[in-house]
């Protein structure tokens, strides 16, 4: 070996990159501080978590894997030295949740109050495609105050709204998209709450709004809070935007780790299966007799679902949107299952504008991701009336219908009591696939119930008869006794009217079999795809 190759190898032995790995260090630090101190305490002090304590608590210990800490505003010294970085307002990375893989773009308050523009768009961009490429659930937590006029001047010019590579269209269609409003979510921030197929706001906390009260009230000349403006009273609990209310940001991530358990991690994924210990031929006695035998009387719904599903793997989405109709997931012998079903004591559970709505997303959401449905039925028809025609209920009632009718997915229905004019076509889709129906005895149908249906074919007759209440009465029980389930059997048009204890059972061997066709629908969205 030469005099100078032995010099070259002493110098090469002799550098390291201790230097550069301590920059490495020193600007995670400066990505750590986020807003500072100051910011930090007036954001605790509103009762709210900074945006790296919430991906602490949301993620399992030790898995998120951070992406772009870097980024941000730095100072330098005259000779080129670095002396401070403010950090971009969103923290992004990947991780997991039950050991399951997701990512997270986390919004940070405490750094130009979250600002959609301040922050670096880049970044949030390259979250949601990371997410959508790699087919893993993608989870925002938003609290971002929008647009910031104070960038005219950063930039000097103003610019076409929009952000140039974001995945938008493609992502509802193929991952779980989750949303948490944590705070203030104007613009694009209420946007990034309401793109998603889960989306929940913190009560009397987070407020979501296409603009805030500062746009609205010079605006409209509108003077309204925040709260009055976006609260969960608005959006939670009043518009639906919001799927649900959670009572501190602690439930609302909590929330988020309950509703991706049932999901699978892409709509190319089959659902994830979980151990159950509840019985699978548990027959609850309260099931033969929680219907009325007097037609006027109402009954729980949720509690029928409580007696047949596994203990305590139900989870409710948009309780108080569309309340007619109930919409929920919950398993089956560990199997994750799309719930659907009617409220007796809101409009009858009959089908109005709202829970058309509320139907027809539920539907499509479980179609994306695999999820066999199930609809305990008792429908007295679409809703009547001045209000509901001006709402267009009968269009959005339709839309409902379609959506069932274009499902992939094993569906079974169980008809509770009622299932009447064009709302009880709802049952499901009637394709001739081999989609399920159950009956309990409780049960009865028709194009119109027999009271009405008397009162419009016999007026004339009733109010003719000498005793009028007397006749319609009369009518009415002469019409009555079409009415048995067990006539529409004999013509096999149920599949089988059942016991109601036996309905866990029953629905967990429907389970079962339907978990072998899933692979294959998975398999023919694969086969698209590639396509």
């Amino acid at each position: 070996m030469s005099e100078r190759q032995k010099v070259l190898d002493e110098e090469v032995k002799e550098h390291t990159w201790h230097k550069e790995i301590e920059e490495i260090e020193r600007r995670q630090k400066f990505a750590e501080k986020l807003g500072g101190e100051e910011n930090i305490k007036k954001h605790h002090d509103a009762g709210r978590l900074t945006a790296r304590e919430r991906i602490d608590y949301l993620l399992d210990e030790g898995s998120f894997h951070e992406v772009g800490a870097f980024t941000g505003s730095a100072k330098y010294s005259e000779s080129g030295e670095l002396l401070d970085v403010t950090p971009s307002n969103i923290v992004i990375g990947k991780g997991k949740i039950n050991k399951q893989k997701v990512y997270v773009a986390s919004d940070d308050f405490t750094v130009r109050g979250g600002s959609s523009e301040s922050a670096s768009p880049e970044k949030m961009v390259y979250a949601e495609r990371m997410a959508l490429d790699m087919r893993i659930p993608l989870i925002r937590l938003v609290n971002s105050a929008g647009g910031s006029i104070k960038l005219l001047e950063k930039n000097q010019s103003t610019k076409i709204p929009g952000y140039p590579q974001w995945p938008l269209g493609k992502m509802l269609g193929t991952i779980p998209v989750v949303a948490a409003a944590l705070g203030s979510c104007a613009g694009l921030g209420a946007l990034r709450v309401v793109h998603s197929h889960f989306s929940v706001m913190v009560k009397d906390k987070s407020h979501v709004f296409a603009a805030g009260p500062q746009v609205v009230t010079p605006g409209i000349n509108e003077v309204v809070t925040k709260e009055e403006l976006g609260g969960s009273k608005v959006h939670a609990r009043g518009s639906g935007i919001v799927d649900n209310e959670a009572k501190d940001e602690q439930d609302a991530l909590d929330q988020i780790k309950r509703f991706l358990s049932y999901l699978p991690r892409s709509s190319y994924h089959m659902p994830p299966l979980q151990q159950s210990d509840d019985n699978i031929n548990r027959c609850e006695e309260d099931l033969a007799s929680i219907v009325p035998s007097d037609r006027r009387r109402v009954y729980n719904m949720r509690n029928v679902l409580e007696l047949v599903f596994d203990n305590g793997s139900l989870f409710e989405m948009s309780r108080y949107y569309g309340k007619s109709n109930i919409t929920m997931l919950g398993r089956l012998n560990g199997y994750p299952v799309g719930i659907l079903a009617n409220d007796p004591y809101i409009y009858a559970g009959s089908m109005s504008d709202e829970s058309s709505e509320k139907i027809t997303k539920f539907i499509d959401m479980c179609d994306t991701f695999n999820l066999p449905i199930i609809n305990f039925f008792d429908q007295p028809g679409v809703t009547v009336g001045k209000m509901a025609e001006s709402r267009g209920t009968i269009r959005k009632a339709t839309r409902a219908l379609l959506a069932m009718h274009q499902v992939s997915v094993p569906w079974c229905t169980v008809y509770v009591r009622r299932a009447f004019g064009v709302a009880g076509m709802a049952w499901g889709p009637d394709d001739g696939r081999a989609n399920v129906r159950f009956a309990w005895p409780s049960a009865y149908w028709g194009s119109i119930p027999v009271e009405g249906g008397v009162e419009a074919a016999y007026r004339r007759d009733i109010e003719n008869s000498e005793d009028p209440i007397a006749r319609r009465n009369e009518l009415v029980d002469y019409y009555k006794k079409y009415e048995s389930p067990f006539r529409t059997a004999e013509r096999f048009k149920i599949d089988e009217i059942i016991d109601p204890r036996k309905t866990r059972p029953l629905l967990c061997e429907w389970i079962e079999d339907s978990y072998e066709l899933i692979p294959e629908i998975v398999g023919v969205k694969c086969r698209t795809m590639r396509v």
